[in-house]
């Protein structure tokens, strides 16, 4: 059995290369066969491009207007076989026909604890920003399914740091990033076994 996934993501892609990197050391470990077919983006420049260069992936720059358009994105998903889409800092909304194509097999990883700090325009140093200046003791990563609104769906999985008074959005930063690699791809595997009858 082979499970095909697309990664949407907008800027360096570390995320979109753990996920790449762990399902290349695990290749022939099961019958179950998980491939990283697809990369999209909607910046031109965006480092994760070069990734899937130097991966041998195929790869697509889109524009919000073909996002929005969503047909022209389901066919690219439909030509590649897609299954499961993972946004690994993807910050453009899912348009809800793909959403509703893809019900329970879009997952994002969002850098804090929702429902805190979630919504339009909460991405990046705007999160950690926030955080910092409501005072939070802790923050952390929030993995969970994508439905019509943002940051909104069925939480898989949450994890925490904690928030220091001397933290800088920099910082926190970092702390975020090492929970995300620390956990993204496994999440996002162990919801794939979980869910095999419904791939």
């Amino acid at each position: 059995m082979a499970i095909n996934i697309a990664i949407f993501a907008s800027g360096a892609g570390t995320n979109a290369q753990n996920i790449i990197d762990y399902y290349k050391s695990k290749l022939n470990e099961s019958n179950i066969s998980v491939n990283v077919n697809l990369v999209i983006s909607n910046n031109p420049k965006a480092y994760v491009l070069e990734r899937a260069k130097k991966e041998n992936i195929e790869f697509y720059v889109i524009s919000k207007e073909d996002l929005k358009s969503e047909d022209l994105i389901i066919e690219i998903l439909d030509q590649y076989c897609i299954d499961l889409i993972i946004l690994a800092g993807f910050i453009l909304k899912i348009p809800n026909k793909i959403v509703s194509l893809y019900q329970n097999k879009i997952i994002n990883i969002h850098p804090s604890l929702l429902p805190k700090f979630g919504g339009k325009g909460m991405y990046g140093s705007s999160v950690h920003n926030a955080v910092i200046n409501s005072k939070e003791n802790e923050s952390g990563i929030t993995i969970h399914l994508v439905d019509d609104k943002y940051d909104n769906g069925k939480v898989i999985f949450q994890a925490k740091c904690p928030v220091s008074i001397d933290d800088t959005p920099e910082s926190l930063a970092n702390k975020i990033h090492a929970l995300e690699a620390q956990y993204f791809p496994d999440v996002i595997n162990n919801y794939i076994m979980d869910n095999l009858e419904s791939f």
